[in-house]
C-alpha cells in the first residue's frame, strides 16, 4: 500500500517536474539563441518586410532617417533662357568744343535722343542734348508753344542740327478761335498745318539745319491712320523751310504695313520694339528710331559715321604745305600668255601633224539635201513617192534561171 500511495504522489507530481523541464531547457536554449540571433539581424541588416511585417521574436525600429520624412524637393520649372544683357557701349567724356545736336518734341522725341546718345556714345566731337516735353504737341499751344520756344532753345543750346519729333499727343480737339475742332476736321487740319509751318519757319529763321522726324505706327488702328495723316503735314512742313523729312515707319511695321510689338533691330536680330501699351518704344526701339536718323544728321554734321571725326580746317593765312610728288609708277614685265592649243609657243593655229578635213562630194544626195535643200527624187513606188498619178513601177525580172 505504501508503495501504491507513493507511486501515485509520484504521478500527481510528474506535470509539474515535466513543466519545470521544460521551463529549464527553454531558458538555456533561449540564452544561447539570443546572441547568434542579434548577430545575424545585424549581418543581415534592415529591410521593408521587416517594417511592415515584423516577426514575433523580432521587434526592429526603423533607422532614423527613415523614421523622420524629408520633405519633397518641388520640382524646378524649366524657365525660358534669358536673352543676354547688351554689353554697355563706354561714354567718352565730350570736348569742349563739341557740336550740338538739339533734340526737341515730345515723349517720343525723348527716346529718339537716348538713341541717338547712344549712336554717338563714342564720338568726343558730337553731344546730343534733349529739350523734351512729354505732353507737348501743336494742338495745346496753351500748354505749350513750340513755334515760340523753339527758337529761345536755339538761341541757348547754339546747335549744330535741330531734330524735332512731335505730334503723338495730337489725336484730340482742338480749339480755332471760339470753337473746338474735331481731330482730323477742315478747319483742324488748317489750323494745324499753320501751326506745323510755323515751327519749321523759326528753325529756318535761326538758320539751323533740321531734321523732322516721322511718326511711327500705333496699335490702335485709329491712332495708325491719324499718325499717317500727321506725317504727311510734317513732310510739307520740313520741305517748305529747307529741312529733311526722316520716315521711320517702315521700321515698326511687317510686310504688310500692320503694327508690330517685336521686330528685327539694326543688326537684324529679333528684339522687341515697342512697350506693352503698343504706343512708347523699348531700348532696341528707341535705337532703331536713331538708326534711321544717322545717316541725314552724319550729312549735316560732315562725318561718315556715328564715331569719325571731322577734321578742323587750317586759319585763313596759315602757310599751305606743298604735297609730296607723286612716286613714279613701277614698271612691270608681264608675260603675254600662251595658248593650250599652241605647243611651239609660235602663235600657230594647227597641231603638229594635223591632217586636213576631207572635202565632201557635192554631187552626193546627202551633201546636196544639207547644202542645197534638195532632197533625191523618190523611185516610183517607194514610200517616199507622192506623185499623183503614181508613177508605174519599172518591171524587173526577178526570175532566176536555175541550171540543172
Amino acid at each position: 500500500m505504501a508503495s501504491a500511495a507513493r507511486i501515485a504522489r509520484l504521478v500527481r507530481r510528474m506535470p509539474v517536474l515535466i513543466l519545470a523541464v521544460i521551463v529549464l531547457t527553454v531558458g538555456v536554449a533561449g540564452a544561447f539563441h539570443a546572441p547568434a540571433m542579434a548577430q545575424e539581424q545585424q549581418n543581415r541588416g534592415w529591410s521593408l518586410r521587416d517594417l511592415l511585417f515584423p516577426r514575433r521574436s523580432e521587434r526592429i525600429e526603423p533607422p532614423l532617417d527613415i523614421q523622420k520624412a524629408r520633405p519633397r524637393s518641388k520640382a524646378k520649372k524649366n524657365r525660358a533662357p534669358r536673352p543676354p544683357a547688351e554689353p554697355e557701349i563706354p561714354v567718352v567724356e565730350k570736348t569742349p568744343d563739341a557740336r550740338t545736336v538739339l533734340v526737341v518734341g515730345d515723349f517720343m522725341a525723348a527716346g529718339l535722343a537716348e538713341g541717338l546718345d547712344t549712336a554717338f556714345a563714342e564720338n568726343a566731337g558730337v553731344r546730343i542734348v534733349v529739350r523734351s516735353n512729354g505732353s507737348s504737341g501743336f494742338v495745346r499751344d496753351d500748354f505749350y508753344n513750340w513755334p515760340q520756344q523753339i527758337t529761345t532753345l536755339i538761341e541757348t543750346e547754339k546747335p549744330a542740327a535741330v531734330v524735332v519729333m512731335l505730334g503723338s499727343n495730337d489725336r484730340q480737339q482742338m480749339k480755332v478761335g471760339d470753337v473746338r475742332e474735331q481731330p482730323r476736321s477742315e478747319n483742324w487740319t488748317k489750323e494745324y498745318e499753320r501751326r506745323t509751318e510755323a515751327l519749321g519757319k523759326a528753325v529756318a529763321e535761326a538758320k539751323v539745319p533740321f531734321l523732322w522726324v516721322g511718326m511711327p505706327a500705333f496699335r490702335v488702328q485709329k491712332m495708325t491712320s491719324d499718325m499717317l495723316a500727321f506725317n504727311d503735314i510734317y513732310h510739307q512742313a520740313a520741305e517748305s523751310n529747307g529741312g529733311e523729312f526722316v520716315d521711320v515707319w517702315d521700321g515698326f511695321v511687317d510686310e504688310n504695313g500692320a503694327f508690330v510689338t517685336n521686330g528685327p533691330d539694326i543688326n537684324g536680330q529679333p528684339v522687341r520694339l515697342r512697350a506693352d501699351d503698343g504706343i512708347n518704344v523699348s531700348k532696341a526701339g528707341k535705337r532703331k528710331l536713331a538708326f534711321y536718323t544717322e545717316k541725314p544728321l552724319l550729312k549735316i554734321l560732315g562725318l561718315t559715321a556715328p564715331g569719325s571725326v571731322v577734321t578742323p580746317s587750317a586759319p585763313a593765312g596759315a602757310p599751305v604745305e606743298t604735297p609730296a610728288p607723286a612716286a613714279a609708277p613701277i614698271v612691270i614685265d608681264r608675260t603675254a600668255p600662251m595658248l593650250l592649243s599652241d605647243p611651239a609657243l609660235d602663235g600657230g593655229s594647227e597641231l603638229l601633224g594635223a591632217a586636213p578635213p576631207a572635202k565632201a562630194n557635192p554631187d552626193l544626195p546627202g551633201e546636196k539635201l544639207v547644202v542645197e535643200g534638195k532632197a533625191a527624187e523618190a523611185s516610183p513606188g517607194r514610200a517616199d513617192d507622192f506623185s499623183w498619178p503614181p508613177k508605174a513601177a519599172a518591171a524587173t525580172d526577178t526570175t532566176t534561171a536555175i541550171n540543172r
